[in-house]
């Protein structure tokens, strides 16, 4: 079973991903761990960074053909990131995670320690204009079109584990449906 799981920073994709993959045991690739550990390599915080990958396309498909690559070389896999349900059309199941921008925020600030609510609302809208364009420019993917997902959740509604027992209904069903 292939599992792609995006959605835009703060909406828990990253968490999911991980509980899914515990409790499956399904092998996980994160386009945003890569990201991540790539800016970090370079001393650079994620806007820096995203600035430099708004003018050398390179960074983009390397992050993206390598995710590609991994989940198409396993059967049993997550592949979370941003594009993923663009980049990984053969997937099972392609999940899409929403929240709304306070409370992605919110996380944000949290999870990336961010000295105010206010710096981190100014990164993530910044963040978030950056990857639209980059996105729209590299790929003529528009990012809001959500049509590709099989399931659209609320990750403000719901827990982690809550999101998980939804997605394994969803699991349940398409392994007895037929081919």
């Amino acid at each position: 079973m292939r599992i792609t799981i995006s959605g835009l920073p703060g909406s828990g994709t990253t968490s999911l991903a991980r509980h899914l993959s515990c409790e499956h045991g399904y092998a996980l690739i994160s386009a945003g761990e890569v990201f991540r550990q790539m800016a970090s390599e370079r001393g650079m915080s994620l806007a820096e960074f995203g600035a430099i990958a708004e003018r050398d396309p390179a960074i983009d498909h390397l992050i993206d053909d390598r995710q590609r690559e991994i989940s198409l070389q396993k059967d049993d896999i997550i592949a979370e990131g941003r594009l993923s349900g663009w980049m990984i059309p053969e997937a099972d199941l392609k999940i899409w995670l929403y929240a709304p921008l306070a409370c992605r925020v919110r996380r944000i600030l949290v999870r990336d320690q961010i000295a105010d609510e206010d710096e981190a609302l100014r990164t993530t809208e910044e963040r978030e204009r950056c990857e639209a364009e980059r996105y729209r420019t590299y790929y003529q993917i528009d990012i809001d079109d959500l049509t590709r997902y099989d399931l659209v959740l609320n990750s403000e509604r719901w827990s982690v584990d809550q999101l998980g027992n939804i997605v394994n209904t969803a699991l349940l069903f398409l392994k007895k449906s037929p081919a």
